[in-house]
């Protein structure tokens, strides 16, 4: 098996994931992090801003639960697949924003601000949580650090074809730091 490495970035609801193996990208994949069937489940803090605390808190906590789950098993099979073309997954890195964690429910709920902090932290946190789970080392690299690079990888579009974006290519620039 060829050692690879996965590089994550995240948004409301799903991330990107790009795997190198030896310095050129070989996989890259959108990521469906929450279950379009729940109302507000994309955003579970702007969902919850609106609700009682009451059932703020079993709102994130239910979508939580199922951001974990699909994140888990969209890595599981992320690997599999990758193991089924003759790479071993050897860690993952994870784009980071640049605000610190918001703090408790009540906290993240009084400030708008906050709430989109949160949800960035909430779905990074499940995507992080399934690497865990798949027994993969996770780092976190702050994005802002390797936005000046993104020139270095601009090429590899040609060769993995379109969609080849800001978010494939933050992500393979993480995947070559881990």
């Amino acid at each position: 098996m060829e050692k690879t490495t996965v590089g994550f970035r995240t948004h409301s609801g799903w991330a990107v994931a790009v795997a190198m193996a030896g310095g050129e990208p070989v996989e890259r994949r959108r990521i469906e992090l929450c279950d379009c069937l729940i109302a507000g489940s994309a955003q579970p803090y702007h969902a919850a801003a609106r609700m009682p605390f009451r059932q703020a808190e079993a709102h994130v906590k239910r979508c939580e639960e199922i951001s974990a789950a699909m994140a888990e098993a969209a890595v599981r099979k992320l690997v599999k697949d990758l193991a089924a073309k003759g790479y071993g997954v050897t860690g993952c890195s994870i784009l980071l924003a640049s605000g610190r964690p918001p703090g408790d429910l009540a906290k993240i709920l009084a400030a708008h601000t906050l709430i989109h902090t949160a949800e960035g932290e909430f779905y990074r946190a499940a995507v992080r949580e399934a690497c865990r789970r798949c027994e993969l080392p996770v780092h976190g690299i702050k994005e802002r650090e390797l936005c000046p690079l993104v020139g270095d990888v601009a090429g590899f579009g040609k060769a993995m074809g379109p969609p080849w974006r800001a978010d494939e290519k933050l992500c393979a620039l993480a995947a070559m730091r881990v």
